[in-house]
């Protein structure tokens, strides 16, 4: 009968120190190839066992607006269930976002993570499928985007990309490095993606509660 007491202690031990999922809350600017990204991305179930995603859109959303995001994501953080928010947003090429700068400062002093793509998300797309290193404007790298996956529109095919994720994410880190060796910083960063920062927390098994 002792040994049974003691077996059930040890087993209630392990569960009340087994890893809880994370809940992360993710705002999206744009309404097609980001969230069709994530949404393929938290599908995995490497990624599902870890981390349970929400995507958010802005339902007045016209002109982008970084700033916006990071406010509505300031707020989204105040609810006791939500681990993390994430905002994914792009800086623009020839013409920057407005209030680029003011959202990247109010993000860091609110504990806001970000996913930052210059000159735009389909840089990101396209370092799935090859190295890239000279400046693009954000018309060139849609272009580039459409041609290396063949689609005609905005949306896209999650599995396309997902298997190629560690290559991207070997690109980006590449193209970080140069960037910090060069002294070049946001928003003259182009081209970079900083979307292997929350490929890595989504696929990281959070810590014990």
């Amino acid at each position: 009968m002792a040994r049974r007491t003691t077996i059930d202690r040890n087993l209630r031990r392990k569960t009340a120190t087994r890893p809880e999922r994370r809940t992360i809350v993710v705002f999206c600017e744009g309404v097609a190839s980001e969230p069709d990204y994530i949404n393929g991305l938290k599908r995995l179930p490497e990624v599902r066992s870890n981390t349970a995603i929400s995507i958010e859109i802005d339902p007045e959303s016209g002109v982008p607006d970084p700033l916006k995001l990071v406010r509505l994501a300031i707020a989204r953080a105040e609810d006791d269930e939500v681990d993390e928010c994430w905002c994914v947003f792009d800086v623009e090429w020839p013409q920057h976002h407005a209030n680029l700068a003011s959202a990247v400062d109010l993000a860091e002093r609110n504990n806001i993570r970000l996913a930052i793509s210059n000159p735009c998300f389909e840089l990101w797309l396209a370092l799935h499928f090859k190295d890239w290193a000279a400046h693009l404007n954000t018309a060139d790298a849609e272009r580039l985007s459409r041609k290396l996956d063949g689609r005609q529109g905005k949306h896209i095919d999650a599995a396309k990309y997902l298997p190629l994720r560690q290559e991207a994410s070997r690109r980006a880190t590449t193209l970080a490095a140069r960037h910090r060796r060069d002294g070049t910083t946001s928003p003259h960063d182009n081209p970079s993606s900083s979307m292997v920062d929350f490929l890595a927390t989504v696929e990281s098994p959070p810590t014990a509660r």
